[in-house]
């Protein structure tokens, strides 16, 4: 029989490419990893790894185990989510992850409201970049998580997850308000608040610029959006934000909407779509995400 942790541990090693990695991404050491790969060898009866130094790669046999592993664990989710819609209420554990703005202007309405209509269930909250919702997901530290592109600089979606629409928001040029900027053109000279390089934030902004003939000059790095608008209003630059973080600007903050969109999306392991708990939280979500941007 094989063992399901293993087999986890072998799509991840598919993955992530290397032990080091596997063994960083599930708190255990290489040594660990080694171990029970070797022993997931002995329940399959082949070889699964070959091994060259110390770099390790799948054979064809561990390839095709990979393939079926991931249908036996979204078949898991199913069996799971099955088996909690036979309760009576929904109770138990669930675990959230969102960015800093989404934490900030979706999360409170829905923990309210799912706390009303399922007082059982234990709602967590992370706040989380995108770019780390997924391998939480997929290490079980989170059993819903929200994701986020922007048209400029699309996403390749996780092959390891499902996910719905939240989300699609306008973007804003920041300008301070007394400012002769009409355009984001007329910036081209301007300095810049921009996110930390190697942010999407970042990227996009970026892209943006580039596409409009220009690169942005950046005097302020900052990745909180108030800080980012309390910055503008002090006539210290520029910046770009999406309508989610734009709701209330503060005075002293003219906003000019830009062709860019950035796009929300709710992420889940494959098969937990019907889970009940996965599915009143896409519900009431999405209810805050309406009430709030429309």
């Amino acid at each position: 029989m094989l063992d399901v942790r293993r087999l986890r541990l072998l799509c991840d090693l598919s993955r992530l490419g290397t032990i080091a990695a596997v063994a960083e991404a599930h708190t255990y050491t290489p040594s660990a990893v080694s171990q029970q790969l070797s022993t997931l060898e002995r329940e399959a009866g082949v070889p699964l790894l070959e091994r060259t130094g110390r770099r390790v790669a799948l054979t064809a046999a561990g390839r095709v185990l990979v393939a079926h592993a991931e249908t036996v664990l979204a078949a898991l989710e199913q069996t799971s989510a099955a088996l909690a819609a036979l309760g009576t209420g929904l109770s138990g554990p669930l675990r959230i992850g969102a960015y800093p703005t989404a934490v900030r202007a979706l999360i409170p309405a829905t923990l309210v409201a799912l706390g009303q209509r399922h007082p059982g269930l234990e709602l967590m909250v992370t706040e989380l970049d995108p770019v780390d919702v997924p391998a939480a997901l997929r290490e079980r530290r989170l059993d819903v998580g929200l994701l986020h592109d922007y048209d400029a600089v699309p996403v390749e979606p996780d092959p390891t997850l499902d996910a719905v629409p939240l989300l699609d928001e306008t973007v804003f040029l920041a300008v301070p308000a007394d400012g002769p900027t009409d355009s984001l053109a007329a910036t081209r000279d301007a300095t810049w608040i921009l996110a930390s390089p190697g942010t999407l934030c970042h990227t996009a902004t970026l892209q943006v610029c580039r596409t409009a003939g220009f690169t942005p000059r950046a005097r302020h790095h900052a990745d909180d959006f108030a800080t980012v608008l309390a910055l503008v209003a002090a006539g210290q630059g520029v910046s770009v934000v999406p309508q989610l973080a734009a709701a209330r600007p503060p005075a002293g903050v003219r906003l000019i909407a830009l062709p860019t969109r950035r796009r929300t999306r709710i992420a889940y392991r494959h098969g937990a779509a019907t889970h009940p708990a996965v599915a009143a939280f896409v519900t009431a979500i999405r209810a805050t995400a309406s009430d709030t941007v429309n």
